[in-house]
């Protein structure tokens, strides 16, 4: 009962769908980018950095054919969370947020450029960051 509880809040206007029906790969290659390697160094060094490219990917990347931004405002908070970060957007600001990088998206800004939008946003709003070791 309590899953389906959290699944209503988060359907905001839509109904999420069940997680299977996702476009194959799409999802496993997004995540899988945040953790590559030049050189022996992360692309992504900081948190921040990958957290911006999770949130800019995971909405800009449409693993899932519905929630690709609600799927990103909970995995970028966890992620965040998970690694000693206070994001301190609420719920609805994140969502905000991932809208604005969603219709960037729709008007053809070069993702660099929103990964870059994502990480101003994420610095103004986070406590503290740090390098990956």
């Amino acid at each position: 009962m309590l899953l389906l509880e959290f699944r209503d809040l988060l359907a905001q206007d839509e109904p999420i769908p069940p997680f299977e029906e996702r476009f194959p790969n799409k999802l496993e290659g997004i995540l899988g980018s945040v953790e590559q390697t030049y050189n022996g160094k992360y692309l992504n060094d900081s948190v921040l950095d990958a957290g911006a490219s999770y949130f800019n990917q995971l909405i800009r990347g449409h693993a899932f054919e519905n929630g690709n931004k609600r799927c990103a405002v909970l995995f970028t908070h966890w992620f965040m969370m998970m690694n000693g970060v206070n994001f301190t957007l609420t719920q609805k600001e994140m969502y905000t947020f991932a809208v604005i990088i969603a219709k960037a998206g729709e008007n053809q800004v070069n993702p660099h450029v929103t990964k870059e939008w994502c990480k101003a946003i994420m610095s103004d709003y986070t406590k503290d960051w740090f390098k990956r070791e």
